[in-house]
């Protein structure tokens, strides 16, 4: 088992067994029997404790007996000493039914099956199976739940979620069953493909690898480790360096806190290890697999917990897990099923007696439990945290890392950036990151500070930002820290693809664009009604507006008060549809970006606001020109409106004009970047329908001023407005012989078309502008 003086020439070859498979490098020896400290363990009585030794002689492979009592078979007969390679079969204890060993070259795997997990012992995922059963003869029904051949209790899975079909010359092929979380075949998602030995097919969180005879599952349980090697980051634009090879093994139920000062590249490492900005060179193996190269397969093993909440503050803790369970588990999903979860988190997390509590009355280390919580309802092997503790009292924080060491504990892998070192002792292991983006440790928390030769934590920051010429990345290669946490830990042997990995698009939805939309729906209502202080204004603004309006008003529309009287219901269809809108998307943005990332459709979103928000506007623009105008003579031409009665035609064109201020409203919330600064907007927004309406200033024939009003909803529904009353006949003048003002049938449609003409304009901005902000591997 020692290492050879001279470098051989072997060929490095891959021992498939009917337990996995082994790497074998020609540099050492490989000894095979019954004794767990074999490097290949057989569990069989035929097999001896020490049975056999595979070693390298010059340029082969020697399979040699050790004296074992049923013997070793080599190509069919029993030997002590034989050369083997590639396609050499071997049986350990009986010649035609013991334990199966076949060699096959590694070089020519990579070469053939570039996508594909090739080496299962090569990787955690596949250390044991979780359940073998005999290839099928028959085509097998995969899912969840009862009346498939093969259950798979996951709830990442659909009922009816994939078939293995056995062709008639002996092959196989695997089809998706219209799932809702997809089927994967060497990581990429598929519809209907050809299984091959050596391929792994991805359902849920189980995989399944046809090995010789037989079909091998292998579940997900969460005790997985990551193998982070060479990561580079840099800018696109100016080529600077954000992440300089970082490099660093996390071992299972490890807890690994990341932290560093300011432009370190702490962020950037996090969206490098999550796939949402996939590093420019360097891999990520997940347990063994690359995870940029199976992104699609393994994006859904991956939680996310942003430092900003990603829960409706309004909602209780059990409805917003349960709308979230609604959003990420499969359509077919029973109600029961999603409410069980929901229950099991919650207890998990300690939060029972905070389950109908709303999330805003929590302390800021129970909401972070919640923000975890909804993560881990599809039970994520790799958990990672961005800030948990930011703003939090010293208890608090210390509160949170050691939920995080108990989540570890319990068999997941946790990953936290923080500023604080509060509570670092908790922690398996600590990466520092110096300017730069380059290591500057990696090992146990104990041993950082006396590494850097400081007492204290602000002495080491201090360092950072003063000393920043000094190699502190060459520093710790060259230390013994280094050799002992990085180098010294044993990590799988990796084939890198010899094909580029597949474009990652954006992950399937768990439930159709209906689906979504109405779970959305549903909980954008009871967010909103819950919020007792935006209730109160939507109720009083029309109801305010309108007695405004209907004081300039009177009790009939004339010559001094037809003109304020329809600005008054233009400023107010505004606001009112405006001001309900122009903070909805920037609140919500952490919220939007992860989910997204999930599987949220953009599309179902954007159309949840514009049904809910656009439902109370519609609502509001008629109690607000009812409240205005009913029962006052609007001294139309004949007591007629232009197509329909008066009072309907102005109802109709402030209700759509407030519709088109709330499409305009989103459309500024999606292009800010703080909440804060939506108000100031708001106000210049109603500033500006006021003055390019046409009510103050003559815009016709005004070169460059006319053009920019056409993109001003409140002039085209004052058009509509003055239209339907004659304005012209009551207010004469310059400014109300404006031509959209006419009263003519071709007018009055031509004003409210471009009102839905500029709806359907600012949604697309919207759209476009959410797209904006989501990660860059959602654009792709």
């Amino acid at each position: 088992m020692g290492e050879r003086p001279v470098a051989p020439t072997a060929p490095e070859l891959v021992l498939e067994t009917e337990t996995g498979s082994t790497v074998m490098s020609p540099s050492r020896d490989y000894h095979v029997g019954r004794d767990p400290s074999s490097d290949i363990v057989l569990d069989d009585v035929r097999v001896s404790w020490h049975h056999a030794v595979l070693s390298v002689e010059a340029d082969h492979w020697t399979l040699e007996d050790e004296h074992s009592t049923n013997g070793t078979y080599a190509d069919g007969r029993r030997i002590h000493e034989w050369g083997v390679g590639p396609g050499s079969e071997i049986r350990f204890g009986n010649p035609s039914d013991g334990p199966r060993a076949v060699l096959v070259d590694c070089a020519r795997l990579a070469t053939e099956h570039p996508s594909a997990v090739f080496m299962p012992s090569a990787t955690g995922t596949f250390r044991q199976p979780t359940t073998v059963r005999p290839l099928p003869t028959r085509t097998v029904r995969i899912g969840r739940g009862g009346g498939n051949d093969l259950d798979i209790d996951d709830l990442m899975v659909s009922h009816r979620h994939a078939e293995l079909q056995a062709l008639p010359d002996g092959t196989y092929e695997i089809v998706d069953l219209g799932s809702h979380n997809g089927t994967y075949l060497n990581g990429q998602p598929v519809t209907r493909a050809p299984v091959t030995p050596g391929d792994i097919v991805g359902i849920g969180h189980s995989v399944f690898c046809l090995v010789g005879d037989q079909l091998q599952e292998y579940v997900d349980t969460g005790e997985v480790s990551l193998d982070v090697r060479d990561l580079t980051v840099e800018l696109d634009h100016d080529h600077k360096i954000l992440l300089d090879q970082v490099s660093f093994p996390v071992g299972e139920k490890c807890l690994l806190a990341v932290i560093g000062p300011s432009g370190s590249g702490k962020s950037t490492l996090l969206n490098a290890l999550t796939g949402q900005r996939p590093a420019d060179r360097g891999t990520v193996l997940y347990d063994g697999r690359d995870l940029y190269r199976d992104y699609a397969e393994l994006r859904r093993r991956i939680g996310l917990v942003p430092q900003d909440d990603i829960l409706h503050a309004q909602l209780t803790v059990h409805r917003a897990l349960g709308y979230a369970a609604e959003l990420r588990f499969p359509q077919d999903t029973e109600k029961a099923e999603r409410r069980a979860r929901v229950d099991e988190v919650i207890r998990e997390l300690g939060l029972e007696q905070r389950a109908d509590q709303p999330i805003h009355s929590l302390s800021g280390g129970q909401r972070k439990r919640v923000s975890v919580a909804l993560e881990l309802l599809t039970k994520p092997s790799l958990l990672f945290l961005d800030e948990p503790t930011s703003g939090l009292d010293p208890g608090m924080d210390r509160s949170v890392m050691h939920m995080l060491r108990g989540l570890a504990d319990d068999g997941r892998t946790v990953i936290v950036v923080t500023h604080s070192v509060l509570s670092l002792d908790v922690c398996d292991r600590l990466l520092v990151l110096a300017p730069g983006g380059t290591v500057a440790y990696y090992g146990p928390p104990d041993e950082t500070l006396p590494f850097f030769g400081f007492v204290q934590w602000p002495e080491a920051f201090e360092a950072f930002e003063h000393d920043r010429d000094r190699d502190w990345a060459g520093e710790y290669r060259d230390s013994l820290q280094h050799e002992q946490y990085i180098e010294g830990v044993g990590t799988p042997p990796y084939l890198p693809s010899a094909a580029p990995a597949a474009a990652v698009g954006p992950p399937p939805k768990a439930q159709s664009w209906g689906a979504q939309l109405g779970t959305l729906v549903r909980r954008y209502a009871a967010t909103l009604s819950a919020d007792r202080t935006f209730l109160a204004i939507m109720i009083a603004l029309p109801f305010v507006m309108g007695a405004m309006a209907r004081a300039l008003a009177g009790g009939k529309l004339t010559q001094e008060t037809a003109m304020n009287a329809l600005l008054i219901l233009c400023v107010g269809g505004v606001l009112t549809g405006a001001a309900n809108a122009v903070r909805e998307l920037v609140k919500e943005r952490a919220i939007h970006q992860r989910e997204r990332a999930v599987g949220l459709s953009r599309s179902a979103y954007l159309m949840s606001k514009v049904v809910v928000l656009g439902t109370i506007t519609v609502l509001q623009a008629i109690v607000l020109t009812l409240v205005a105008l009913l029962g006052v003579d609007l001294d139309a031409p004949g007591g007629e409106g232009v197509l329909m009665p008066p009072l309907v035609e102005l109802t109709l064109a402030v209700a759509l004009l407030s519709f088109t201020a709330m499409m305009l409203g989103l459309l500024v919330s999606a292009l800010v970047r703080r909440e804060e600064v939506t108000m100031p907007l708001l106000v210049l927004l109603a500033i500006v329908q006021v003055v390019f309406c046409g009510a103050l200033l003559k815009l016709n024939g005004v070169a460059v001023i006319q053009q920019l009003s056409w993109l001003v909803p409140s002039r085209w529904a004052l058009g509509a407005m003055a239209g339907t009353i004659g304005l012209a006949r009551i207010v004469p003048g310059d400014l109300t012989g404006d031509p959209l003002f006419r009263r003519s049938a071709g007018v009055w449609l031509l004003d409210m078309g471009m009102l839905v003409v500029l709806s359907l304009v600012f949604g697309y901005a919207v759209d476009r502008l959410l797209r904006r902000h989501e990660p860059l591997v959602m654009r792709k």
